[in-house]
């Protein structure tokens, strides 16, 4: 987590998606390509990051089963 003026910022890269997902390298690099996915916060040399906000957000839209396992967990 970084920290933006004092507040926390929490970004995640492609590895985090992933993980997050539960999925392979190759489909998380189709899935952040797709038109509906959130455009990254920042494009740096190591590559794009996205706010974790973003991206719960669209997981809760487009694979809310995800968020039923991670509730009974």
């Amino acid at each position: 987590m970084a920290l933006l003026r004092g507040t926390p910022l929490e970004v995640w890269g492609a590895a985090e998606i992933q993980e997050r997902l539960g999925i392979s390298r190759q489909r998380t690099y189709i899935l952040i390509s797709r038109r509906d996915f959130p455009p990254p916060a920042a494009v740096l040399k190591m590559g794009q990051i996205w706010l974790k906000s973003d991206v719960e957000a669209w997981i809760a839209e487009k694979r809310p089963h995800l968020l039923e396992s991670d509730e009974e967990a």
